[in-house]
């Protein structure tokens, strides 16, 4: 069975700082492609962030230069600096990882985790 599971989030002034994690852990054989998604209330999930498993990142234009997103593949970790927040940047956030769970097959199946709540407000 595999678990992601978040950490990191609380209340934050607007122009502050947060810094989220995530963990998976459980059998499976490796992860792939990892990412931060968002849900503010009354709207759609949206991606934030995405990290492959070479480095390389996706930000939406609208959030680049203010989150960055990185990863310890020894730790099975991914992490989003978030810089600048402003309000709208309130949401629940979901870590979402692509994990093989056995080398017989060179299928990846998403998983997430249960989010974690960040609140920016004064």
């Amino acid at each position: 069975q595999v678990h992601v599971v978040e950490s990191g989030g609380g209340l934050v002034q607007p122009g502050g700082s947060l810094r989220l994690s995530c963990a998976a852990s459980g059998r499976f054989f490796t992860i792939g492609g990892m990412g931060w998604h968002r849900q503010a209330p009354g709207k759609e999930r949206e991606l934030v962030a995405f990290i492959g498993t070479d480095g390389t990142t996706k930000y939406p234009e609208s959030l680049k230069g203010r989150f960055t997103i990185s990863r310890d593949n020894a730790k099975n970790a991914l992490y989003l600096q978030m810089n600048s927040l402003n309000p709208e940047d309130t949401a629940v956030y979901y870590c979402n990882a692509w994990i093989r769970i056995t080398d017989d097959t060179s299928n990846y199946s998403p998983f997430w985790g249960r989010g974690t709540q960040v609140t920016v407000s004064s």
